[in-house]
């Protein structure tokens, strides 16, 4: 079986490797990358804002780097944020918030649901309010389920998603290579935003999406079951509670 590692080529070489060292073939085939949006006025306003926030909820690395950067060009510091808790939605993210000497809280697992099984949004005041650094288009239901109950949210749109060009043509490749087929491939899907991409490549290259997914979480599970049951396909879905490779070289090993 070809196991296709969808992450970001950032993020992706702990897993390569670690299926590589078990004897699995992979290839990398990254599914998103992250551009920054510009420093506009709409975000600089924001800014303005965030040292009246109870909790930073940030979404990624990338997230990280970028808001930290522009954090530094609105001329607030740290130091002025230091009564503010932070959130990271996993331990990537984690890491890089402690290399600016912030720690944070992660939830146990790495999804919006997680996230919000967190004790500490549990006893947010409804009166204050939330951040998020994220992407465009990321965390919605997150926010959403949050503004409910009643939290203001402060909206940093730090960075936009984008299939990066490379695998279009990478993609390509793979399908007329007449030694891999398809329903053999074992294909990690840790967003929404990744599977709608995913569908786009097989779309245009007019090939059926018969593979074998590893999807992250239970909502994504859900996204993705729904699909195969309106085109009544009959590809089968593993759900993943995180990434650890140990635990995907399990679910590998157990088809």
């Amino acid at each position: 079986m070809l196991f296709i590692n969808t992450r970001p080529d950032s993020r992706a070489a702990e897993l390569t490797q670690a299926l590589q060292n078990k004897g699995f073939q992979v290839e990398s085939l990254p599914l998103l990358e992250l551009v920054a949006q510009p420093f506009l006025e709409s975000l600089a306003q924001l800014y303005q804002q965030l040292t009246g926030a109870q909790a930073i909820i940030v979404v990624s690395p990338t997230a990280v780097d970028v808001g930290m950067q522009y954090l530094k060009q609105s001329g607030l510091k740290l130091e002025d944020l230091k009564h503010i808790q932070w959130i990271a939605v996993g331990q990537a993210t984690a890491n890089r918030l402690h290399e600016y000497g912030i720690d944070a809280h992660v939830p146990d697992v790495e999804t919006s649901e997680g996230m919000l099984n967190l004790p500490i949004l549990h006893n947010m005041r409804q009166t204050g309010s939330v951040a998020f650094w994220r992407g465009e288009g990321g965390r919605q239901f997150m926010m959403e389920t949050l503004q409910q109950q009643g939290i203001q949210i402060l909206n940093f749109v730090l960075y936009h998603r984008q299939c990066p060009e490379v695998s279009y043509s990478k993609f390509k490749h793979l399908t007329q290579n007449s030694n891999y087929n398809l329903e053999k491939w074992l294909v990690l899907i840790t967003s929404e935003a990744s599977w709608k991409y995913w569908l786009e490549l097989c779309l245009k290259n007019n090939v059926q999406p018969d593979c074998v997914y590893l999807v992250l979480g239970p909502r994504l599970f859900q996204l993705v079951k729904k699909y195969r049951d309106q085109q009544q396909a009959y590809f089968h879905i593993i759900q993943l509670e995180n990434l650890s490779p140990s635990g995907m070289i399990h679910h590998i090993q157990a088809l």
